[in-house]
């Protein structure tokens, strides 16, 4: 198990540093270059990165890899056409044009790694737009806190509908994209309901709202319809923050070293209840 482990680890180790070996090659040799050498050593490399694929017929690990590597290949292709006919004034858009371009790609190689580096690319535009034009979620929400809203709808959405094409294609049908699906769904709400405490007014008060249904959305997909420790793990972990940002807020603990002390005795406490609950959650699942 550990060689097969090795073996796998090394190839994907070794085709990401070769697509990333064409970017620091063409950054260092920069200025010794002309336009028509670079475009023709990054598309060089991604003809033989998706040559690899045909030659491996779209099967096996090294197939993904070929693609993978083709991928990122393709994302230094946008940048480098970017930076040398300087058409990157929005740096959104070379995340969405990535993400964009390599959705055929994702689509045939069947690879949740092309998948979950699909769904990054998209939560990293949006971040990247809404920092810089706000949008429709900006009037409803703030605009502050509109990307926090659409990366968590996004990322639910996305959660969703990969727990239910995890039991129809088994190469979805993985623990490791769902739990990082669930930290994109997970992280977002937990700050918007931490920023509707500490300032009600500037933040809508739908966080407040939001954030209890999708625990208990949470709860119940992940203890009553698919067992998952890790994802009940990080509710209580949410949970935990939510409660111990509030009592500080209220009773204003931080300002007082015996505040402090309080609080750290409350997450001691609460870390107890929730590790508890989590032991006997497992030994259900085990028995």
């Amino acid at each position: 198990a550990w060689r097969g482990f090795v073996d796998r680890l090394l190839l994907w180790l070794g085709g990401l540093t070769l697509a990333c070996s064409v970017l620091f090659f063409i950054a260092y040799n920069w200025a010794d270059m002309g336009r028509f050498f670079r475009f023709g050593l990054v598309e060089g490399a991604l003809v033989a990165a998706i040559a690899a694929y045909w030659k491996t017929a779209g099967r096996g690990m090294a197939a993904q890899v070929s693609l993978m590597v083709a991928t990122l290949l393709l994302g230094v292709l946008l940048a480098l056409f970017g930076q040398v006919y300087q058409t990157g004034a929005d740096p959104w858009q070379l995340f969405f044009y990535w993400a964009l371009l390599m959705t055929p790609w994702a689509l045939i190689g069947r690879s949740a790694v092309l998948w979950v580096f699909w769904l990054t690319l998209i939560n990293l535009a949006v971040l990247l737009y809404y920092q810089a034009w706000g949008g429709i979620f900006g009037a409803l929400f703030g605009l502050d806190f509109s990307a926090l809203w659409l990366l968590f709808l996004f990322n639910t959405g996305a959660l969703v509908l990969w727990e239910l094409g995890a039991g129809r294609w088994t190469w979805l049908a993985v623990s490791w994209p769902k739990r990082l699906l669930a930290l994109g769904s997970g992280l977002p709400i937990t700050l918007l309901a931490l920023f509707a405490i500490s300032d009600y007014r500037q933040v809508s008060g739908a966080a407040l709202v939001v954030y209890p249904l999708w625990l208990s959305v949470l709860y119940v997909a992940y203890r009553k319809l698919v067992a998952d420790l890790f994802m009940l793990a990080g509710g209580c972990l949410s949970v935990m923050a939510v409660i111990i940002y509030f009592l500080g807020e209220a009773l204003s603990l931080y300002s007082e070293p015996g505040g402090l002390l309080v609080l750290a005795l409350l997450i001691l406490g609460l870390s107890a209840v929730a590790v508890v609950w989590l032991k006997r959650v497992h030994g259900e699942l085990g028995s």
